[in-house]
């Protein structure tokens, strides 16, 4: 399986993330940039332009949760930027995306940025066709549209790019920031049918509503979106204004509102959210005597829904909270303003109502209030001249689209995936014909396959590896260093090991040894009286006397007790041993030495290398793991088992 590229790894850090963080998740953001320093009034035009060659393809859509704005930004220099909530609808983002590509077409002379909560995710989408220097650390003020095609800021040019940086060298090399080809064809067939697409995206329905509601969605059709998000969204609070309906079932003098059938526009994903659960209408709203009715169910949904959404912004554009207070209790809380009371307290209240009235008298306060009372002063105005049930009576409502998209998307889906996978497999092929055109080039002959692969080449491999020196982030010694700070003298340390062991022996063999001749609580066994034993031996000379400064006996006697250990366990059975048995004793062998079984012969050690590391890669099932990744860092690419699980 081939390492997944940068862009797709979750764990790799978004830096656009933590800008953004105050917006939802589900939000696109954009910025578009003038190639030259503009005037308030010249950007004003620019705003009115750009809006007017997008209006077009909006005029009808239906937004999920907000339409497409641009509004004008001085920081940190003049230019124009929006964001809006796609919400459970990506038909929203990449329509949003074919937009900022008509407007980069229309308006050659700006560069345009777009980023969501996951970071560039039009670098995203492409992952699988970029250079594979760029990763999510370093994208950052890379990405940008212009001229109808994607470019991306070469690091060879700017290794660390600010905005203007960036800027200044799309506006100077263009055509050397030009993403491949590959890029441009995958981010071109993402947003290709649009804006065809977008007009399939909506599903028409027929529904029961009071007269109010269908006024309403006669004159504001795109209010559908929040009557949907009033409905989707709802709690227990929002939930008391539609058990009582007071704007939309007893909003006029004279009795309730009576019921028209209409014909509603929302988009595909509104229509899966209002299905998709359950609600029990009011007892104060009327329906129908016969269950399943459709018609009505959906209707009730989206009165109810408008009803609660009515009614919450209404509250909030009252007290003019919303996502402006929200933004602003947490920057005090930040700076410490509340000195970490608890809330509720007499302190924390008198500050709350002191933070809370300087609010009420900033400028966000008012804009925040102008902005949640919006739909709520539009649904006032449409209701506010006379209206009647007759007025829909003539009107034909035709049937409800066909909703068999909403239960056959397995054929959609698959599609999808197999687009996906084709994707995934040229990415691969193209990885390993990278990696053999490297292997050829370097004369590496781990490249053979099959019954070709030479074992003898992995093992030669594994020696240099072993012996190469590290770069400068291993374990390497710095030439300037002296290397007299790291060295060990061997002979003088196992000397002084040796004298301490004899003195240990002497210590404790007298003074350890009971009156019933047990042994101590720091009995370490018969193994270490044997290895005193030869350190006694060793020091009054009488079985090393080829060895007069006794400086091999210790390293004989530890060999010695180490091997009598060995013996009563398994570990010798699982190393391969050499075949020949070494029939001639070495001199100067110790005693435990020569009594060995013949079966304890020398392990093979190359034999050994091999066979560990085949064990360990056929344990990995064809997953990544340690194995390939070290023979990997070493050019060795191991053969597959065709023969596996025949």
């Amino acid at each position: 399986m081939a390492t997944p590229p940068p862009f797709l790894n979750s764990n790799n850090p978004n830096p656009l993330t933590q800008a953004s963080s105050h917006l939802p998740e589900d939000t696109v953001i954009y910025s578009i940039y003038p190639d030259n320093p503009l005037s308030q009034d010249a950007l004003q035009s620019l705003h009115l332009q750009i809006l007017n060659a997008v209006s077009p393809f909006t005029t009808s859509y239906i937004w999920q949760h907000e339409p497409f704005t641009l509004s004008i930004a001085l920081h940190p220099f003049p230019h124009l930027k929006g964001h809006l909530r796609f919400g459970d609808n990506l038909n929203d983002e990449w329509f949003t995306v074919f937009l900022l590509f008509r407007v980069s077409v229309a308006f050659p002379s700006v560069s345009i940025q777009v980023h969501d909560s996951d970071g560039e995710f039009l670098l995203i989408e492409a992952a699988y066709h970029l250079p594979r220097w760029l990763n999510p650390e370093n994208s950052q003020n890379r990405a940008f549209i212009r001229r109808g095609k994607l470019h991306i800021i070469p690091q060879s040019a700017l290794p660390n790019p600010t905005l203007t940086e960036s800027l200044n060298f799309l506006i100077e090399n263009e055509q050397a920031a030009v993403a491949p080809d590959s890029v441009q064809y995958v981010i071109q067939n993402r947003i290709a049918g649009y804006p065809e697409k977008a007009k399939l995206n909506t599903h028409s329905v027929r529904v029961r509503v009071p007269v109010s509601v269908a006024r309403v969605f006669k004159h504001a059709p795109s209010l559908i979106s929040l009557a949907v998000e009033g409905f989707y969204d709802r709690d227990m609070d929002s939930m008391k204004h539609a058990a009582k309906m007071e704007r939309f079932l007893k909003g006029r003098k004279g009795g309730e509102e009576e019921m028209v059938t209409v014909t509603v526009k929302m988009s595909r994903a509104m229509y899966a959210q209002l299905m998709q659960q359950r609600f029990q209408s009011p007892k104060c709203y009327p329906m129908p005597a016969k269950k399943g009715d459709l018609e009505a169910e959906l209707g009730m949904k989206i009165a109810c829904g408008l009803e609660m959404m009515y009614q919450e912004k209404k509250k909030e554009g009252e007290e003019g909270k919303g996502s402006g207070w929200k933004k602003y209790k947490e920057s005090l809380e930040k700076s410490g303003y509340f000195k970490g009371l608890v809330p509720g307290s007499n302190e924390y209240t008198r500050l709350m109502e002191n933070a809370e009235e300087y609010y009420k008298n900033s400028s966000l306060f008012s804009k925040t209030r102008e902005m949640l009372n919006a739909p709520v002063r539009q649904i006032d105005e449409i209701l506010s001249l006379p209206y009647s049930a007759d007025e829909f009576k003539n009107e034909d409502a035709p049937p409800s689209d066909d909703d068999s998209w909403l239960y056959s998307g397995e054929d959609e889906l698959n599609s999808a995936l197999q687009d996906r996978q084709k994707e995934i497999e040229l990415y691969e092929l193209k990885r390993e014909k990278k990696k053999s055109k490297e292997q050829k080039d370097t004369g590496a002959s781990s490249s053979l396959k099959g019954e070709d692969f030479d074992l003898s080449e992995l093992v030669k491999t594994m020696q240099g590896f072993m012996h190469k020196m590290s770069s400068y982030e291993g374990a390497e010694v710095h030439n300037d260093r002296d290397p007299k700070e790291v060295e060990l003298d061997v002979e003088r340390f196992m000397k002084d090991v040796e004298s301490v062991m004899k003195y240990q022996g002497d210590e404790n063999v007298t003074r350890d040894m009971d009156d019933d001749g047990g042994s101590s609580d720091m009995d370490f066994g018969a193994d270490s009286n044997l290895l005193l034993k030869a350190a006694d031996e060793s020091e009054d000379g009488s079985d090393m006397s080829d060895h007069e400064d006794g400086e091999d006996s210790f390293m004989h006697s530890y060999s010695d007790v180490m091997n009598n250990e060995l013996k009563s366990t398994t570990l010798k059975k699982s190393f391969v041993h050499a075949n020949e048995q070494t029939s001639v004793k070495n001199e100067g062998t110790s005693n435990a030495t020569e009594d060995m079984d013949e079966e304890f012969s020398p392990v093979d050690v190359d034999v050994n290398l091999v066979k560990n590391l085949l064990d360990s890669f056929a344990c990995q099932q064809g997953l990544p793991g340690p194995t390939s990744n070290l023979l990997g860092l070493m050019g060795v690419n191991l053969p597959k088992d065709d023969n596996k699980g025949k």
